[in-house]
């Protein structure tokens, strides 16, 4: 089976999951998204036995095994409902970890590095803004989401960064990955925090993060 077709079949099975979750069929969509989120981790594995940089490639799949964790415990919260929030809580603190992760991996690769950083700094804190005059939530969850954001528009920052330099397929690939991964998680912070939650919101937080994970994924052997 060729590398991509893996990509495919990927996001193939990540729709159905959408799809079975939308039903309210909880404990199979968990083993759906499982199973969805072990694909962008074997297409990690993959692109780790070619890349050319191989420590680079060792921390992001480091960082695609955080995600299939955080994966398997946002769904595992509405199977478990009475343990939910600190479920929820761990599935956020292992993305956390997978972003660090990410960052560090790029860190290395950026020119003018402090320039990228600044950038996300000052972005990070207008979209903290925005989300923190708007949202409703439990002060745990506003501290974990002050981290969590920052963390990850340094590293979309940082990635922009690391494409300049480069100019290579993988670094455009984990850009796009990032900013995807970033719009992703803002959808999801105003449909589960915010009472202007709309039906679109979860089915296109769901598809753009898995996105954002493929590309990150498949940017490995090119970067």
């Amino acid at each position: 089976m060729s590398y991509m077709s893996l990509a495919y079949i990927g996001l193939l099975v990540q729709i159905l999951f959408i799809w079975v979750e939308q039903q309210k069929k909880y404990v199979p969509a968990v083993a759906l998204k499982g199973t969805a989120s072990l694909f962008f981790v074997v297409l990690g594995f993959l692109g780790l036995s070619i890349a050319t940089l191989p420590s680079f490639a060792k921390v992001v799949v480091a960082g695609l095994v955080f995600g299939l964790i955080g994966d398997v415990c946002l769904n595992l919260r509405f199977v478990l409902e009475k343990a939910g929030q600190k479920i929820f809580l761990g599935g956020i603190l292992a993305f956390l970890i997978g972003h660090i992760l990410y960052l560090v991996a790029l860190v290395p690769l950026a020119a003018k590095l402090w320039v990228w950083l600044i950038s996300g700094v000052l972005v990070a804190a207008a979209l903290l803004y925005w989300i923190l005059t708007s949202v409703e939530a439990e002060k745990a969850f506003k501290i974990f989401g002050v981290v969590y954001i920052g963390a990850v528009v340094l590293m979309t920052a940082v990635s922009v960064g690391v494409y300049v330099t480069r100019h290579t397929s993988g670094s455009l690939l984990y850009m796009l990955g990032a900013i995807l991964f970033t719009a992703s998680d803002v959808i999801l912070i105003f449909n589960t925090f915010t009472k202007d939650g709309k039906a679109w919101m979860r089915p296109a937080n769901l598809t753009l993060y898995y996105l954002g994970q493929l590309f990150i994924a498949l940017s490995i052997q090119a970067m």
